[in-house]
């Protein structure tokens, strides 16, 4: 399969870095904290912003509760890196991209704290352009996020490839124009008609370009 796109989104847990275990590990500890079961926990969490989660686990609390438990979970995820890894082919394809001179930006549910510490234990590229938490008044599976990382690079987002592995940021990628590949099968993936692919690794995409007109080209291998 070949697409072609001026520039590139990428979400970062699940995407690009494997960061599972300590996302689980410190939400099952607010879990804890709440009195709330593990499973229905992990089952919610993935792709969305941290304050939406716990609007949805503690739907009476004050704004001054929401945001104690805010940032009681900002410390602990951004100093808890433990087993995070760059995931298969995350870190050639980026260096592919900066190679060619392609712009690209990393666009997370994630606050700055998290997000960069995330990236530098994975050792990552750092990306020229973010789209954090503190960027957004609306997060995943709202449009804003890719909304915002395409107009960040100068570019409508018809224009962009989005990289996404939760169906809050599918939902996201499509709902603001982008074309979108989706990383692994999540249970639940939204569209599933309107993506315009779905690998098991970033090693199966590879990029050339850019062309006269600015486009660079993507090829999509078969599972690796």
């Amino acid at each position: 399969m070949k697409l072609k796109a001026k520039g590139f989104l990428f979400d970062l847990d699940g995407t690009l870095a494997d960061s599972l275990a300590v996302v689980e590990r410190c939400w099952c500890l607010f879990g804890d904290r709440i009195g709330e079961d593990h499973q229905a926990i992990i089952d919610y969490i993935h792709g969305k912003p941290a304050m939406t989660t716990l609007r949805h686990f503690l739907p009476n609390a004050s704004e001054e509760e929401l945001q104690s438990h805010f940032c009681w979970l900002e410390k602990m995820e951004s100093e808890d890196m433990d087993g995070v890894v760059a995931l298969p082919g995350a870190t050639a394809l980026l260096s592919l991209l900066n190679k060619l001179g392609a712009p690209w930006a990393i666009v997370t549910s994630g606050t700055v704290p998290i997000a960069h510490g995330r990236r530098a234990a994975a050792g990552l590229p750092e990306p020229k352009h973010w789209v954090t938490f503190e960027k957004v008044s609306k997060g995943k599976p709202d449009p804003e996020p890719f909304q915002l990382g395409a107009k960040s690079l100068e570019l409508p987002p018809e224009e962009c490839i989005a990289f996404e592995d939760a169906p809050a940021g599918i939902h996201s990628a499509l709902s603001a124009g982008c074309q979108v590949i989706a990383v692994h099968d999540p249970e639940g993936m939204p569209r599933r008609d309107e993506i315009s692919a779905i690998i098991s690794t970033l090693e199966q995409i590879s990029v050339t370009g850019p062309d006269n007109n600015g486009y660079f080209e993507l090829f999509v291998s078969k599972n690796v």
